[in-house]
């Protein structure tokens, strides 16, 4: 394993905020141009490549290893962070706040005992507590916050060692070599050297002084910098308790985190105060210091990332969350992407779903009717692409056969696809500001509930390029803006029919309505971005849709975690519908979340003409069986029994259950289903009307496949997705299923204490009529 290394510090880094101002920029802020021992590399450019890093420094202020009282070590925080079992070099602090506390606790006892012998009474009345020297406190702390380190790190049987330096050390080079020797043997032999910078005798802070340009030990993020390209460090975290770097006052109401910075950008830099325990602070230099250190460190080969430690929910995940790629706090890098970034991104389709939602119901038309025109038009070029995509996913093989399936397109797939956008474009003349209501109120006094986009939708699909379009001209008719993250298996092709919905939103001059994530985010911070998108959809594998509503943090998820569907085969069912429905229900696309995944056949039916039939039709289709436990108890050789009744198998194989009664298949529905689609075979209609009702899913089927669960076979034009949710959408989700409402009142200067007992109005709730708009 590899071992951990602790360097301590004495102060917090206050609050960093970046400003965006062309009048100052980074050549105004004065870089430290210490010569390096060595430059172990290049610094990591992306986020996701910070799993690799092998020896990590972590430097913790002051507030990140304190009580919220100021006094003593929040140990249950720092042994949380130790307890992950990271490689990792840990940055610490804590002597001036436990000498703080030791020696309060003094000072009161001291006085209570004269005040005792004073007054003859034995009371603790309001004493003033005299300024602690800050260089006193970290003499009075140090061996007890060694002793609470001891105990600590034994209990995760780390053997810790401490080392306290000054500016000498790092001055004289013979004693830097010293250094460098000790902490490397240390940590050869496993043991953690915990590092502070020896409070009890360094001189004061020396106001606009860096030292004759070497950085200073004083300041202990320059500190952690500095150890963590001697000891050639991957990755540096300095954690404090703020959340990394602002593009203005972190306080202020329109703050933006700063996910990544580089060096190169022309931002200035102001600070908040200093930290509430440690010595010194930022203030006392020409600019802040953990950025400073920061852009020295990456400098050296050391990628850095700064972030909030002392969060309750977090802080004990906070080190494995940065060191996993997730976005936390502010990562520095020197590469700097092409493109916005995705926050950009969503803003971007925030403002551009607006202007498209402002648009005549005629030009959202129009631009869905040229997506379609451009679909047919560049088929070649579709093609092309798509074909890229194929050869890449069979030569690496990633994918399994179904998977490739849903990523190929083909001349009929588009063909469709254009049928369905035009399907869209027609139906999306009625859609935005609709009227649903109308109703007088009182005198003079309307209400109204019309229909408006939901705001910023998150798509997530898999494999299924032609999913970019139908999902593109959904949002278009609904006047959302759209964010769509698709797989990488995909990026050939849906690049192409990006560019394209992109040069059909132009003509109307709302480009910006639809983007396509490039970046490399994880799905997990897709689904953080709470304050920018409305809603998340995801188009893929149950594990997929599973995956992002746990993640989801705060924003809606519309969707089904599976597909696990039904076909009761009644009694009274016709030998031929039987053989037809179940076969086109498993085998025509066996991978499809509306795929027949549990047959269940009625008692009366086993060993007869119509039973056989399905058993020699899903021999011949190779359709795998597994037998429920009442269908097993009734064979002497058996299927393989299932493991469980609630699988979604997604290929060939299924499910046999046997049931007693409709009344029967619909209890076992609603106790293993997943309320997605669900069927009936039968003659009886009065049977049939009884499942239709009683059964309480999304999609209820009589005498029809599975398959039909779908938004162009219900006339939709397309579909966002399946929801099996009980709120709002549910099933093939449409154009309806993406607006929400809002209610408008109009009146003539109407206040409510007009219609009190005593007041001069009355309610009258009266209906009006909805006006009809002539969608032509």
């Amino acid at each position: 394993s590899f071992s951990m290394f602790l360097l301590s510090s004495c102060l917090l880094a206050p609050n960093l905020v970046l400003r965006n101002t062309c009048a100052r920029g980074w050549s105004n802020i004065p870089f430290i141009t210490v010569p390096l021992s060595r430059t172990h590399g290049k610094s990591f450019a992306h986020r996701s490549e910070l799993k690799h890093a092998k020896r990590i420094a972590v430097k913790l202020g002051s507030a990140v290893v304190t009580r919220g009282d100021e006094c003593g070590l929040a140990l249950g925080r720092l042994a949380s962070i130790v307890e992950q079992g990271r490689e990792m070099m840990i940055v610490t602090s804590g002597a001036v706040a436990f000498g703080k506390q030791r020696l309060r606790h003094e000072i009161l006892l001291s006085q209570s005992v004269r005040q005792a012998l004073h007054s003859g009474q034995n009371q603790l009345k309001d004493m003033a507590i005299p300024v602690l020297e800050a260089r006193a406190c970290a003499a009075a702390g140090q061996s007890g916050l060694m002793a609470l380190y001891e105990a600590m790190f034994t209990q995760y049987s780390i053997c810790a060692a401490q080392i306290l330096v000054t500016n000498l050390d790092f001055h004289d080079e013979q004693k830097r070599r010293n250094l460098n020797g000790t902490l490397h043997e240390l940590l050869r032999m496993n043991i953690v050297p915990i590092i502070n910078t020896n409070d009890a005798v360094v001189p004061p802070p020396e106001p606009n002084s860096d030292l004759q340009g070497v950085i200073s030990v004083k300041d202990n993020d320059s500190l952690a910098a500095r150890l963590a390209v001697e000891m050639k460090t991957d990755l540096l975290i300095i954690l404090s308790d703020v959340e990394g770097l602002f593009d203005s006052p972190p306080g202020s109401d329109d703050a933006k985190l700063i996910d990544i910075f580089y060096p190169g950008d022309q931002q200035s830099v102001t600070f908040g105060n200093k930290s509430r325990v440690g010595m010194g602070g930022m203030e006392a230099k020409p600019c802040p210091f953990s950025v400073k250190a920061a852009l020295w460190a990456l400098q050296g080969g050391t990628s850095v990332v700064i972030a909030n430690g002392t969060h309750p929910k977090i802080s004990g995940h906070v080190i494995t969350d940065i060191v996993e790629g997730k976005k936390v706090g502010t990562f520095f890098s020197e590469v700097k992407p092409a493109g916005p970034t995705v926050e950009q991104q969503a803003e971007m389709a925030r403002a551009g779903g607006r202007s498209l939602a402002a648009l005549q119901p005629e030009q959202r038309a129009e631009i869905i009717y040229h997506l379609a025109d451009l679909l047919t038009d560049q088929r070649e070029e579709i093609l092309q692409a798509n074909r890229k995509d194929l050869e890449e996913a069979e030569s690496k093989g990633r994918l399994a056969l179904p998977l490739l399936k849903r990523l190929s397109l083909s001349t009929s797939k588009l063909n469709s696809l254009a049928i369905g956008l035009r399907q869209i474009a027609a139906s999306s003349q009625d859609s935005v500001g609709r009227v649903l209501r109308r109703t007088r109120i009182a005198k003079d006094l309307e209400l109204e509930q019309v229909t408006v986009p939901i705001g910023v939708l998150l798509v997530i699909f898999e494999s299924r390029p032609d999913c970019l379009p139908q999902v593109s001209a959904l949002a278009i008719a609904s006047g959302n803006g759209l964010l769509l993250k698709g797989g990488k298996e995909a990026s050939y092709s849906n690049q192409l029919l990006h560019h394209l919905t992109q040069e059909a939103l132009s003509i109307h001059g709302v480009k910006d309505a639809v983007q396509l994530v490039n970046t490399r985010e994880e799905v997990e911070d897709l689904c953080r971005l709470d304050k920018l998108i409305d809603l998340i959809i995801p188009r893929g594998s149950s594990q997929l849709v599973r995956d992002i509503q746990k993640a989801a943090k705060g924003i809606p998820v519309m969707g089904h975690s599976e597909g696990i569907c039904h076909v009761y085969v009644d009694l009274e069912a016709s030998v031929e519908k039987v053989t037809r429905i179940v076969r086109d229900s498993k085998c025509e696309y066996p991978a499809a979340c509306n795929a027949l995944e549990t047959l269940l056949i009625h008692r009366d039916l086993l060993r007869t003409p119509v039973f056989d039939q399905i058993i020699d039709m899903l021999r011949v289709e190779q359709v795998k069986i597994h037998a429920g436990p009442k269908f097993a108890s009734y064979l002497t050789f058996s299927p393989s029994e299932v493991k469980s009744l609630r699988t979604e198998y997604g290929d060939l194989e299924c499910c046999i259950e046997v049931v007693d009664s409709a009344q029967d298949a619909v209890e076992h529905i609603h106790k293993y289903g997943s309320s997605h689609t669900d069927v009936i075979i039968t003659e009886n209609e009065k049977t049939a009307e009884f499942f239709l009702q009683h059964l309480d899913s999304a999609c209820v089927f009589w005498n029809a496949s599975t398959r039909f669960s779908d938004g162009y076979r219900f006339g939709l034009g397309a579909e966002v997705g399946i929801s099996t949710s009980r709120i709002h959408a549910r099933g093939p989700v449409g154009i309806e299923g993406l607006l929400t409402t809002k209610w408008l009142l109009r009146g003539q200067n109407h206040i409510v204490s007009d219609f009190s007992e005593q007041g001069s109005m009355k309610f009258l709730h009266e209906n009006l009529p909805i006006p009809q708009r002539n969608t032509n």
